[in-house]
């Protein structure tokens, strides 16, 4: 008998015929004498239908309304889950996430949870309810509704679970698991029994679609066992967990992430002093462009050239922002390049194995891909690539790092 926190997405309750599947597994676990708490996402394709009537209504709509319209997709959810739950003889009770009460701050359509209240849910489980809760949504302290952002369903599972201290909490999506990569790129792809929280923070942080950041920060940070599953097929799926629940000899890289979503931009020539970087992105910043890798060159007769890359949903604005600046500080040249890609392998391994970035660099010069910028933090090597040689700079490390073995993980992002 176990406490678990199950999270359904959208593509999971996209139909009444998927909602009932959803009761049927439920119920396999009560009959197993599991305690359940039911976290789900609005139907596949609702929030955007309704963020569709409200752009139909006003070109800028309130944050506040916006979070009551949006909120809605969810209720229906939870209503119709409860309904096919005691169609089989199961006790159950739904609650919004302001019912629940799980108080925000005020920040409508990204608001973070501050506290819950688990005393009514205690209360329900103790009498051997199933409860079903509304994802991405709360209420703040003056009780307006608020949402947690796209993605936010998955940060209120691993909330719940966290608060009632459940044994795991199972995130349900329209993958069963964590694979070595994606099988259209590499065909020996395979799921993954174990992953660490700390790899697959970096594996979110690179964008990877598999589970939203804020959940896996959550998870980590309150030991929450996080266990990744499809909704379609029976299977045990992919385990999240600490690096001492992994093997005593983790492999160096445990995985692979790529991004098709980049863009370079390099200011040259520019004057080197002191506070030049702050004044080439304090306005990159300022436009509420998110930059991501930086280089700086070593500087040659007193002028250096600086390179950053965006995502490539923002080169137009960067580039338009980044001649301004080469203006104002009297730069030679403003260089951009939208047809790049990113490039990463992964592991906590790489800790304590010498040689891991000289392996993918003379991996990838073997097939004469050139490396234009490099990254590094601990756990990670990233690189930038002329974008038509990613998927064969992934097929690469993926061999030279015998990914296909044991212990790996790689993700399109």
């Amino acid at each position: 008998m176990a406490l678990l926190v199950q999270k359904y997405g959208g593509t999971s309750v996209g139909t009444v015929e998927r909602i009932e599947a959803v009761a049927d597994r439920v119920l396999k676990h009560k009959k197993q004498g599991d305690d359940i708490v039911v976290v789900v996402s609005a139907m596949s394709g609702e929030t955007n239908r309704l963020i569709g009537l409200a752009k139909n209504i006003s070109s800028s709509p309130s944050a506040r309304e916006m979070d009551v319209l949006l909120s809605t997709g969810e209720q229906v959810t939870i209503a119709l889950l409860s309904m096919a739950l005691m169609k089989r003889g199961l006790e159950a009770r739904s609650y919004t996430g302001a019912q629940v009460r799980i108080t925000t701050d005020s920040a409508h359509g990204k608001a973070r949870i501050q506290s819950i209240d688990t005393e009514k849910m205690h209360n329900d489980l103790d009498a051997g309810r199933v409860i079903v809760v509304a994802g991405f949504q709360g209420a703040d302290e003056l009780g307006n509704i608020t949402t947690l952002g796209r993605g936010g369903s998955d940060t209120t599972g691993v909330a719940l679970a966290a608060a009632l201290k459940a044994d795991e909490c199972q995130i349900y999506t329209d993958v069963d698991g964590v694979y070595t990569t994606d099988p259209r790129v590499v065909d020996s792809a395979r799921r993954l029994d174990k992953i660490t929280f700390e790899e697959m923070l970096e594996m979110a942080s690179l964008g990877s679609k598999v589970l939203q950041i804020r959940a896996v920060e959550f998870a980590g940070k309150y030991q929450v066992p996080l266990r990744v599953l499809s909704s379609f097929i029976e299977g045990e799926g992919t385990l999240i967990t600490t690096e001492e629940n992994h093997e005593m000899e983790q492999p160096a890289v445990s995985g692979i992430a790529f991004n098709r979503d980049e863009a370079k931009l390099t200011l040259k020539g520019v004057p080197d002093h002191p506070g030049i970087a702050a004044r080439i992105l304090g306005p990159i910043s300022d436009a509420n462009i998110e930059v991501d890798m930086i280089v700086q060159n070593v500087s040659v007769e007193g002028t250096t050239d600086f390179t950053f890359t965006v995502n490539r949903t923002e080169f137009d604005k960067a580039s338009l922002t980044l001649n301004n600046i080469a203006r104002e500080l009297g730069a030679k040249d403003v260089i951009t390049n939208s047809k790049i890609a990113k490039v990463s392998i992964v592991g906590v391994g790489m800790r304590s194995h010498a040689g891991v970035a000289s392996t993918m660099f003379r991996a990838l010069a073997a097939e004469s891909i050139n490396i234009q910028l490099i990254s590094t933090s601990e756990i990670k090597v990233s690189v930038i690539v002329d974008e038509k040689y990613l998927e064969l700079a992934v097929r690469t490390l993926h061999s030279a790092f015998k990914l296909s073995e044991e212990g790996t993980i790689v993700q399109e992002v």
